[in-house]
């Protein structure tokens, strides 16, 4: 963190020998003011803290407007250094970051050393508020040391919600990436090789795409992890973390209705080959789940890879807010959620009836499992142990319809 720096103004109203001496101290790390006095001859004040200019004697009336001006300057001036001390220190500089296509923030003690070790994990956010229980997880598992959160969009939100109120780790710094050269830059490739945990915030996920895939830092993302190292997405940063993602290149947010009447169609943009997690190779995810009905969707989604890349194994998994599922290093997940959410388990168990450009998505007896804070997943093999609830649906002719629950 950047040194604090004391500003003092010392004034001293002329009564003979015996002077009176004001000094006025900002603390940054207070952000207040703090004024004390000395009584006698100059040579009794410590010298190391205090300027001396030479002053005239003024009247008690002058002294007060002096006084006063000083005190809100020395105020002001405390205050704007205590803000950026905590929220902002410039390694790289913020005008060199600029230029490279990326700002750069951070608050907390950089060399502190890590407090416990780290172990591997995932936290797949589902956008929204933040369940507390799921960041402590993900902290505990980044041994509380120091936290890198990867964004494109926005500025120091998310490091002060770690810093301040999830609390737990030494420091937090934040990358935000706008454009592609960033994601090659060595300053930015050394921040990421040195993180404990790394968080992948929510906004837009085309520029993830457009800014990281095939990059120096894709492949840092993937290192950290092979580290044994936790990383965490929420909305758009969750993703990008399955093995295919919907990249949303489109420009919009596509329906569920839209997707079911042309899975085929140009607003599917769906990406491979962009990060490379543990458990989540044959997975695609989606956020905002039961809030946005994006469950024909995801169904979309997955008619559309298994298709297009003739799999019979994928996966979707759609997480709600305020609803994150960690996955440990062994690849089991348990979910945690701050409103009874759930984590949407999709997996087709044949191909799709109708699939064809221009035409209404058919597919019949799709299961559904919902899981629920006591459910467990083993995602080697996709086994739920007590699920929160089984549906099975069909889609006909773009529609989807619930049948009854799977067996």
């Amino acid at each position: 963190m950047t040194t604090p720096m004391a500003f003092a103004t010392v004034w001293r109203e002329a009564m003979g020998d015996d002077a009176a001496w004001f000094v006025i101290n900002i603390d940054p790390r207070r952000g207040r003011a703090m004024r004390s006095s000395s009584k006698g001859p100059k040579t009794s004040m410590a010298t190391s803290s205090i300027v001396r200019p030479a002053q005239p004697r003024l009247p008690h009336a002058a002294f007060k407007r002096v006084m006063a001006k000083a005190l809100l300057f020395a105020l002001l001036a405390g205050i704007g250094s205590a803000v950026c001390a905590q929220e902002t220190a410039p390694a790289p500089s913020a005008a060199s970051a600029q230029r490279e296509g990326y700002r750069y923030y951070q608050i907390g003690d950089l060399s502190a050393p890590r407090p416990a070790s780290t172990q591997a994990g995932m936290m797949l956010v589902g956008g929204g508020d933040w369940p507390r229980e799921a960041f402590e997880w993900m902290i505990q598992r980044a041994g509380h040391g120091r936290i890198v959160i990867l964004r494109a969009s926005g500025s120091v939100e998310a490091q002060n919600e770690f810093f301040h109120d999830i609390g737990g780790i030494t420091a937090a710094q934040t990358l935000v990436f706008d454009d592609r050269r960033a994601a090659s830059d060595p300053r930015v490739l050394a921040i990421v090789r040195e993180a404990d945990g790394i968080f992948i915030a929510g906004g837009d996920q085309s520029n993830y795409v457009r800014f990281w895939k095939g990059t120096p830092l894709a492949r840092a993302l993937d290192a950290h992890v092979r580290a044994g190292k936790p990383i965490g997405g929420t909305s758009a940063g969750l993703a990008i973390l399955g093995g295919y993602s919907y990249g949303a290149m489109d420009g919009g947010s596509l329906v569920s209705q839209t997707a079911l009447h042309d899975p085929t169609g140009p607003q599917l943009t769906l990406v491979d080959d962009f990060l490379h997690m543990p458990y989540l190779q044959q997975v695609i995810t989606d956020s905002h789940f039961g809030k946005r009905e994006r469950l024909g969707r995801l169904i979309a989604f997955v008619a559309r890879l298994s298709n297009e890349h003739a799999r019979d194994d994928l996966v979707g998994l759609g997480v709600d807010e305020y609803t994150a599922l960690c996955i440990d290093a062994r690849g089991h997940g348990r979910v945690f959620s701050g409103n009874g959410g759930h984590v949407w388990l999709v997996r087709p168990r044949r191909s799709a009836q109708v699939y064809a450009p221009g035409q209404p998505l058919s597919i019949r007896e799709v299961p559904v499992i919902g899981l629920g804070t006591g459910s467990r997943l083993r995602l080697r093999d996709f086994k739920v142990e007590q699920p929160a609830f089984r549906e099975l649906y069909d889609v006909e002719s773009g529609q989807l319809i619930r049948r009854e629950p799977a067996a």
